[in-house]
This record gives C-alpha cells, structure tokens and sequence, in this order.
C-alpha cells in the first residue's frame, strides 16, 4: 500500500498493511537535526522576526527546500500536515508588517501598547500583557452575518502548491480549508471564558458570522490535491473542558458540525486536533462527524485504547506517544508509549501512531529516533 491508501483503510476501520505514522507538526529543532541545517519549518519565532524584517521570500525558499526534504528523508510518515501554522502557510508577496519596538532582550512593544515576549516553552513570540483586554465591549451587530469575503491571493500557496506536486500520489496530505472558529473566545481566553457566561448571546452571533465568513469564502476554495482538513481547536486543559458540556452543545458545536459537514461536500475528510480533558464532550465530536481525533492527550486522562473503544467505528483516533515523555522522559519511556499504544489500539484498524501532540520544542533526538524505531518493529499487522 502506499501512504495514502494506508491511511484511508485506517479511517475507513479496516486493517491496513501497517499502521500510518504521522504528527501534527515536527518543530524547528528537530526538524533541523534531521536536516543538518537551519530551516524555517516550524521556526515559529524566527519566521515570525523574518516578516518584520521584510524577508518574507527568504522563508518561502527554505519552505519550498526544505519541506520536500524532510520528508523525503522520515520516509517513515504516511501523513504529511500542510496546514500546520509556520509548516507551509506563508504570508503574500509583498507583505509588509510593521515591526514592533524592541524593548528588552526577547521583548518587543506594539504601537498599540501590546507586550510580546519571546516563549523558550514554545518557541514562539506571544502577546504576554494587552492593555486593552478588557476595554472593549463586544456586541451582537459587531459580527456581520452577509460579511464581504473575496478570493484569497494565490501566493500564500506557493509552499502548499511544490510540497503538493512532491507528495500528491504517495503521501496522505492534509490542507487547508476555509472554516469557522470552533470555540469562540472573545478577547483571548480569560475574557472570552467571562462573555461566555456574561453575553452567550454576544458569543452566539460571533460563532454564526464565523459560520457566515467560512460559508462565503469556500466558495473560492478549490482542493490542490489535499485528502483532508485539520482543525486545530483546543476544547480543554488536563482537568476538563475550558466551558461546560452544555455551553459547547449550545454555543460550539454548530461550528464544528458545519465544519465538518462542509469538509466532507468538498471530498475531504475531517480531523480534529484538541489536547485536554475532551471525555465530557467526545460525543459531541462523534455527533459532528469528525473522522479522526489527533492529539488524544494521555496525561489528560485520555488514554487511547479507552477513546477508540468510545469511538470506534466512527471515529478513528491519532496519537500514543506522549509529548512529556519525548520532551523530558527516556528512551525507554518512549518505546513503552509506542508498545502499549500498539497493544490497546492497532486492532481493527481507526488507529494512527503519532506524538499525543507534535514533535514539539524541546523533544529530544534520541527519543524521537527511539519513537520511530520502536514504531516499524510494530507496525505491521
């Protein structure tokens, strides 16, 4: 079989030749051992430094480079996710940002009074204090349900179109596709948790004119050779949901079923990517349609085997190796995760091997090889 076809028997819960392999994202660090060399594939903060300094083209050759050869050289993945943010999306010809002030080592000030630092975490620049959180009110007729959406400019797909045209008839590749935000949280998360439980009538129009924006500008989307969408919603944190099962019934999960739906009239299938605690509402994700659920969080509680058993035959599930473990535990850690996955989840097909979230910042080589090695011992059936 190749890639591809292994991947649609998975999710089709019939046994493949082997199981698929894949991640929502391999971070810089990692990225670049393989390599040998310095990339901007999931170089979050670099990339991000390179648009202000007007080195936009720069990051798209290392993309259109480097992608390709990846993945050439981890042979091993079945599923390439193009969609990830800082893998292949790219910023148009021509964009210009406006750099921010640098203010202190790693730290940066907006005009508008924003502070953004520097995460060692993450690897990324995050916005760690707006002085305008709580400032504005939001309103219903502030979320336009007949919003103006043109065509998107063909050169954020530069990187999209050479990865495609390498990978189109091999691998299974996952895209872009225009849709509504899934949890809608005005004003960042602190704030957004407090309209939802002080204006829900607020949230409700903010999510239908989401649902009324994607509507609209999917009727410019045309698929470049994509066998599927990824969402990459967060629902909860290692406790539970972030808002009642109630309060994602009522106010969230209209967006992930149009989501899906719309997916699926466009031929593609519909994956889900949510860390935490999603027990309360893992119905919800069966209810919408949702092919797959990747980053099946373990130290949330989530264990693998118990979510396909929930799940299946509706729902494939996607992960095993926890991300803790490849970051700070052994090698031998590793190979248990991947041992044990294989023993409560490789029968009957709807299981996908991979990081319980990515292959993170930080990840240690050694317990990324050690992850890949245990997994082709396994993976045939």
């Amino acid at each position: 079989m190749t890639s591809k076809e292994r991947v649609q028997t998975t999710l089709e819960f019939r046994e493949p030749d082997k199981v698929p392999l894949g991640d929502f994202a391999i971070d810089f660090d990692t990225a670049e051992k393989v390599l040998g060399r310095e990339t901007y594939v999931r170089a979050k903060a670099k990339t991000t430094i390179a648009y202000w300094e007007g080195r936009r083209d720069e990051v798209v050759q290392s993309l259109k480079a480097d992608i390709p050869e990846l993945f050439r050289k981890l042979g091993v993945y079945d599923i390439i996710n193009l969609g990830c943010t800082a893998m292949c999306s790219v910023r148009p010809k021509g964009y210009e940002p406006e750099k921010p002030k640098q203010i202190a080592e790693r730290t940066w000030e907006t005009k508008d009074g924003r502070i953004l630092k520097y995460s060692d975490i993450t690897g990324d620049i995050t916005c760690v204090h707006d002085p305008h959180t709580w400032e504005r009110q939001f309103r219903a007729e502030d979320f336009d349900l007949d919003p103006q959406v043109g065509p998107p400019d063909e050169s954020i797909f530069e990187v999209y179109d050479v990865v495609t045209e390498a990978f189109k008839d091999e691998k299974y590749l996952i895209g872009p596709f225009p849709q509504a935000p899934e949890q809608v949280l005005l004003g960042g998360m602190e704030r957004g948790l407090v309209e939802i439980a002080e204006h829900p009538e607020v949230v409700q129009r903010a999510v239908e004119a989401g649902i009324a924006r994607a509507r609209k500008a999917q009727r410019y989307w045309r698929n470049r050779g994509w066998d599927a969408t990824m969402n990459g919603t967060d629902f909860g944190y290692r406790a539970g949901p972030y808002a009642s099962p109630r309060v994602f019934r009522e106010l969230f999960l209209p967006a992930v079923r149009f989501n899906v739906e719309s997916a699926h009239a466009h031929g593609l299938k519909f994956i889900q990517h949510a860390c935490g605690n999603n027990w309360p509402i893992l119905d919800g994700f069966i209810e919408a349609g949702i092919d797959c659920y990747q980053s099946v969080q373990a130290s949330a509680d989530m264990d693998i085997g118990e979510v396909k058993k929930a799940s299946a035959p509706k729902m494939a599930v996607w992960g095993g190796v926890q991300v803790e473990n490849l970051v700070s535990g052994t090698m031998e850690d590793v190979r248990k995760d991947v041992r044990y996955a294989m023993e409560v989840a490789k029968e009957g097909g709807g299981f996908i091997l991979g990081s319980t979230h990515s292959i993170a910042v930080g990840t240690k080589y050694d317990n990324f090889m050690a992850m890949l090695d245990e997994f082709e011992k396994l993976r045939e059936y």
